[in-house]
């Protein structure tokens, strides 16, 4: 028997995406001329369903020799050679992107997975591996204590649970720009009740690792459309920081515990990595002594024009 195809009755246009500029200006100051090491860059975002990279451009100043990359998360990596010395190093990231709407936190979690607690398929413990365990020492129980406080009954709603934790650090922990090398373990974060969006992502992550989920630390940018004002000047960005927790039958899901957010189009990742120290956006060294350097000054801008 013959059969036609009847179209659907109404196709929905996908929404328009927003269109966004990133600038990232990165410069370091010396009292002489000095020689550069390498340096390794992760500016450089990866195309997916809710993100297309129209283009990217990488002004250096000195010039360097550019090689390019996958790590073993397979982000994007430029690896850049410096051949002349000089006072100052420039490294001016520009992206242009388009990010789509992925409808916020409405998805859907597999029946065996909507309550907690649930177990992973052996296929994706599997998988997940070093994201289950816990990466920083809880020698005294701070963490455990505090992550099994969230878990009112058992069972319980997974997306509840997440939630929860999620919202639970903004009251408690005072947010401050750190500008020192290097993450707080997540006790030190709780006992100091202080810290940078990197220090909030990594206690999450430890905490629901510690309940069991699969976890992974993002990096990238924060796009506050308040902020983005026709007609004036880019207002000051920055990098951010955040987290992601595999959920059967949803996938990834980001979680962002320094502004309570959860799959929000205002996130725009970077970097996917297993810890913190991974994701650092640009790492490198000089030749020279300590007081050769005078300091660092970054400038981020992300503008929807």
């Amino acid at each position: 028997m013959l059969q036609t195809f009847k179209p659907p009755a109404q196709i929905l246009d996908p929404p328009a995406p927003v269109k966004l500029t990133i600038r990232h200006a990165t410069t370091y100051r010396y009292a002489r001329p000095v020689s550069f090491g390498e340096h390794r860059l992760m500016l450089r975002p990866r195309d997916s369903h809710d993100l297309r990279l129209v283009h990217a451009e990488l002004t250096l100043s000195p010039p360097g020799q550019i090689r390019w990359m996958h790590d073993v998360f397979g982000n994007s990596v430029a690896i850049v050679s410096f051949i002349e010395k000089a006072p100052l190093l420039s490294i001016i990231s520009t992206l242009k992107l388009e990010r789509y709407s992925t409808g916020g936190p409405a998805f859907p979690i597999a029946p065996e997975a909507e309550q907690y607690p649930f177990i992973y398929s052996a296929e994706d413990r599997a998988d997940l591996g070093r994201l289950l365990d816990q990466h920083y020492p809880d020698p005294d129980g701070v963490l455990a204590k505090w992550a099994d406080g969230f878990v009112t009954s058992r069972p319980m709603g997974t997306f509840a649970l997440l939630s929860s934790l999620n919202a639970a650090l903004k009251p408690m922990i005072t947010y401050q720009e750190r500008h020192e090398e290097g993450t707080q373990t997540p006790a030190e974060t709780l006992t100091k009740k202080v810290g940078a969006c990197r220090d909030f992502a990594t206690l999450f992550i430890e905490a629901a690792r510690h309940l069991g989920f699969g976890a992974r630390f993002i990096s990238g940018y924060f796009y506050d459309p308040a902020l983005d004002k026709e007609g004036q000047p880019p207002a000051p960005g920055a990098t951010h920081a955040w987290a992601e927790i595999f959920i059967p039958g949803a996938g990834w899901i980001e979680f962002d515990p320094t502004d309570v957010l959860i799959a929000t189009d205002n996130l725009i990742r970077v970097a996917v990595t297993r810890d913190s120290y991974q994701a650092i956006p640009i790492t490198g060294s000089y030749v020279g002594a300590p007081s050769d350097f005078l300091g660092m000054e970054v400038a981020v801008t992300v503008t929807a024009r």
